[in-house]
């Protein structure tokens, strides 16, 4: 089969590599779509992601989706010819993490395209098939590839207790702030905030569910009083204003990776209550995304900008830095 393997920083090349066997419990897939991340630019531009450091050449990619070609022992061969969003997790069921079903923070985790776990930017892939999930014939490639972004949105958004009514501040809005703005709409919210520097990205996210977007240098949004506060920019700025706007025994959740370290401000936590949690990527949500995308409540295939061949992986990995850029595909077949 084909691999889009990341050989040095900067430097994709097709290799063949052998299809790989699904081990008991496993399916194989034939990979259709994988969308690229802003942590797959990183690995490509830079050769990490904070404490993550590419050592050895690595398959990228694992926002993906495609069609179960052949299942492991101990799996119904029914599943064969399954269009399926795949869950890029490998978690260890017996951790403590896991058998509490807090599964996405195993110490044991192999997730895709994290050094030394390869990716899904080539023709197969294996997966345990419980992390292999069905998406009906209305939801496409394109989107069934995006559950996973879309599930970081779940994730954050179940995280800030986001309900009907709520007010909900956003700060970033990239493809993940898009999708957190989409789910926060999905789940009631009745007003939505997004800050961004720049301006065609605040125009994108009023778009995609925003009921108003700002420019943090020109408006201030301390006074907000939010129920919620959600940082998908990972900038130290953006957090500690967004902090600003939370009412008392308010959510503040960081999602963005950006800074390893900040400042927070300590006095505003404790004389308001405020509820500070993080995001590090997601558990039980597939079901979830997928009702989202079915019902028409969010709307992945509107995102994607940009489709790229597996052989011009190393262009998408950079088109981010194209004018009007939301979401790059890689198209496998």
């Amino acid at each position: 089969m084909r691999a889009a393997v990341l050989t040095h920083t900067g430097q994709i090349d097709i290799e063949d590599r052998p299809v790989p066997s699904p081990a008991p419990g496993d399916v194989l897939v034939r990979v259709s779509s994988v969308g690229v991340c802003g942590s797959d630019t990183h690995y490509f531009r830079h050769g990490r992601v904070g404490s993550f450091v590419v050592k050895a050449p690595l398959v990228l990619g694992h926002e993906a989706a495609g069609t179960i070609v052949a299942v492991g022992d101990g799996v119904s061969t029914s599943r064969v010819g399954q269009r399926v969003s795949i869950e890029p997790q490998r978690p260890n069921p017996e951790s403590a993490e896991s058998r509490s079903g807090h599964y996405n923070l195993c110490p044991q985790m192999q997730f895709y395209a994290t050094p030394p776990i390869d990716g899904a930017l080539c023709d197969y892939v294996t997966i345990g098939a419980a992390f292999a999930h069905p998406v009906p014939d209305t939801v496409s490639d394109e989107a069934a590839a995006l559950c996973e972004p879309l599930s970081v949105g779940i994730a954050a958004v179940r995280k800030a207790d986001v309900a009907g009514g709520s007010r909900v501040l956003i700060a970033g809005a990239g493809p993940i702030g898009i999708m957190v703005a989409q789910v926060a709409r999905a789940y009631g919210a009745t007003e939505i905030v997004v800050t961004d520097l720049d301006e065609a990205r605040r125009e994108r996210a009023a778009a995609f569910g925003a009921t108003s977007v700002v420019d943090p240098m020109a408006q201030d949004v301390s006074g907000l009083r939010v129920d919620a506060f959600i940082d998908a920019s990972g900038a130290p700025a953006a957090v500690a204003g967004g902090m600003q706007a939370v009412r008392p025994a308010g959510t503040v959740v960081l999602v963005g990776s950006g800074a390893e370290t900040m400042s927070l401000p300590t006095q505003l936590i404790q004389n308001r209550e405020l509820v500070l949690t993080g995001v590090f990527r997601y558990a039980n949500t597939w079901p979830t995304a997928i009702a989202l995308i079915r019902s028409g409540r969010v709307d992945l295939d509107a995102m994607v900008t940009a489709r790229f061949p597996l052989e011009k992986a190393a262009e998408a990995l950079d088109s981010d830095q194209t004018a009007g850029s939301v979401k790059a595909v890689v198209q496998v077949s």
